[in-house]
């Protein structure tokens, strides 16, 4: 082969690496201003979570408010995920398999507990809430709303879903997120610790929720090929989670998991 060819051939592969590598980036960018919502996400904000120097996020951020991606608010000067977003997701507006198949399951364990009920899918590195069942009891905790996105390993549904991958996956997955903890008053060695513990007692318990004075249960939920996909949470007042009433909600979680693992299975 030639040197012009050579030059030629290897000009082609690089092409492709690039523009893969480009895709990847605005990607990145694109979740962290999604877990910003609608307040939006300060530019050094997305620079420190995605590693990227900031000329690069500056190009990625540009060109996403050419194509309607992404919009700057003027007042705050921060980012956020522009109105085309939600155009394009018209175009599968039917809901997935796991959130028709977890519908029961949803509105029979909250029946049963009382207390909010969260539904939380993976979604790369992140976790985002897509369901919120709010119980009867007369103190419910709120602690997120559906739409919210998390880095996995901050929510105690984020612990449960790591603590159901190889351990080997989940300690790249909370490398990967580690620039993000700070911002959430948590850290790698704790993440791992807890996914640990969830690994070993079956479900995540955390003492502590989002919220003081709370308590969080999730149950991890895996797809038929056994990757973990979601998780059940149960957020309750600490006195609502006693030892014997934990162990009634982590059975009704696990048996609720089960049922929505065999209708996704079909």
């Amino acid at each position: 082969m030639d040197r012009t060819n050579s030059s030629r051939s290897a000009h082609g592969t690089a092409e492709p690496r690039q523009g893969a590598q480009a895709i990847r980036r605005a990607l990145a960018v694109l979740r962290i201003l999604a877990a910003g919502r609608e307040d939006g996400v300060p530019l050094a904000e997305v620079v420190r979570a995605t590693g990227l120097t900031r000329p690069t996020v500056y190009r990625i951020v540009h060109a996403l408010i050419e194509e309607g991606i992404v919009e700057r608010h003027g007042k705050s000067g921060r980012y956020a995920i522009g109105n085309q977003v939600p155009e394009l997701a018209l175009a599968r507006a039917r809901p997935s398999r796991l959130l028709v198949a977890a519908n029961p399951s949803l509105r029979r364990a909250s029946t049963e507990i009382g207390d909010t009920l969260f539904l939380t899918v993976r979604t790369g590195n992140d976790t985002l809430c897509v369901d919120r069942r709010i119980g009867v009891y007369p103190i419910q905790v709120l602690s997120i709303e559906v739409g919210a996105r998390r880095p996995l390993g901050v929510s105690s549904a984020g612990v449960a879903i790591l603590a159901a991958m190889p351990a080997q996956d989940a300690r790249k997955i909370v490398a990967a997120n580690e620039t993000r903890f700070g911002a959430y008053q948590t850290d790698v060695m704790t993440v791992l610790g807890q996914v640990t513990a969830a690994r070993r007692r079956g479900y995540n318990m955390r003492e502590i929720g989002l919220v003081q004075g709370t308590k969080s249960i999730s149950t991890w939920i895996k797809t038929p090929d056994g990757r973990p996909a979601a998780a059940i949470t149960v957020s309750a007042v600490r006195t609502r989670l006693g030892p014997r009433r934990e162990q009634e909600v982590v059975e009704i979680l696990l048996r609720e998991a089960r049922i929505i693992e065999q209708a996704i299975r079909g």
